[in-house]
């Protein structure tokens, strides 16, 4: 069941939450809504929902080419997994997941048996089989989580909307219900958008990331592509660490510190002043010069506990920035606080100065 949204636009008072927002979800695809708070991204889930109208004469909401901005929720046939679980604390694990199924209508609901096989196959897929009988406060958060995803499925939804799911989890849990989600997708293929303002949930997870910013749409594309190819400088700085400089673009090379560096094809269009990206693992630490231009710099803290050793370092022009080598490098390079180095850019993303 795909899903298109075109030209939806929701303002709450004053306050625009969505301006112009288009989007398309392929069919069977696992796409997370990433931006900071405010960004528009759960009223966007909510309208995808029905949970939530847009603006009066606003767009158009289309599941499979089908207009639905006027199909009441309970129309739609969506699967929605709230932040807080929203389980009933009086029913037990199997009655919570069996409730959407005993509240349809007469026609269309199952017979007992039926309801229980359904229950019972939905717990063992989440695999919490053996916990049917035990109520929402004798489980874990992870628990209570897979919980309300069988809920969300029992009533074999088109589709799957998860506001952050895993929100109100510690960061362990987190990292392994992500996992966990990611093969239960792969495995159930039911187009599915969650929403997170975590990046590393959404490049891990998603097939396809939506990256949104005061209610706009900055760009979307797979986590290769919105990682290593950022279209605005918004997405640059929300997704990971960067370094940043002041530069200037002159004749096709851009001057940054004391470096002077070719621009890339797709960016020979930007002259003048200009901002300089830098993630800290394409940023090369030398001990010695090599008689290659480089930017000098002195090491001022070190973080080796990790897979990656993150070495914080400040520059002759007293500009702070940060690299990550591998764990091997750095016992060559014996690097202490004070050690003078020497610093290249391995990659480099320019935008003009705004």
């Amino acid at each position: 069941m795909s899903i298109e949204v075109r030209n939806i636009t929701k303002h709450f008072g004053d306050f625009r939450a969505l301006d112009d927002v288009n989007l398309s979800v392929p069919t069977g695809k696992l796409v997370a809504l990433l931006g900071p708070s405010g960004s528009g991204k759960t009223t966007l889930l909510r309208i995808i929902a029905g949970l939530e109208q847009a603006d009066s004469g606003s767009g158009s909401i289309l599941f499979h080419e089908e207009d639905v901005a006027n199909t009441h929720v309970r129309h739609r046939r969506v699967g929605f997994v709230f932040q807080h679980y929203a389980l009933f604390r009086h029913m037990t694990v199997f009655e919570n997941v069996a409730f959407g199924l005993r509240v349809r209508p007469r026609k269309s609901r199952p017979n007992r048996r039926d309801i229980a096989d359904t229950v019972h196959e939905l717990l063992r897929l989440v695999q919490l089989d053996m916990l049917a009988g035990r109520y929402p406060s004798q489980l874990s958060g992870g628990q209570r989580q897979r919980v309300a995803l069988a809920r969300a499925l029992a009533v074999e939804p088109k589709m799957l909307l998860l506001d952050e799911p895993f929100g109100a989890l510690d960061a362990k849990v987190r990292k392994e219900l992500r996992s966990w989600l990611r093969r239960l997708h792969d495995e159930l293929n039911v187009t599915s958008v969650f929403v997170t303002h975590d990046q590393d949930e959404a490049l891990e997870v998603a097939n396809q990331i939506v990256v949104m910013n005061r209610g706009r749409v900055e760009q979307i594309g797979t986590p290769d592509e919105v990682f290593h190819h950022p279209q605005t400088e918004f997405v640059m700085h929300f997704l990971g660490d960067v370094n940043a400089f002041h530069g200037r673009v002159i004749q096709g090379n851009v001057q940054f510190g004391s470096l002077k560096v070719p621009l890339l094809e797709n960016r020979q269009q930007i002259v003048g002043d200009a901002r300089v990206f830098i993630r800290p693992h394409d940023v090369t630490i030398d001990t010695k010069t090599n008689g290659l231009p480089a930017i000098e710099a002195r090491v001022v803290r070190v973080h080796s506990a990790g897979p990656l050793v993150r070495v914080e370092l400040l520059t002759s022009a007293n500009q702070r920035l940060i690299s990550e080598i591998s764990q091997e490098r750095f016992v060559t390079m014996n690097l202490q606080p004070d050690s003078k180095v020497y610093i290249r850019p391995r990659h480099i993303r320019v935008f003009a100065d705004s």
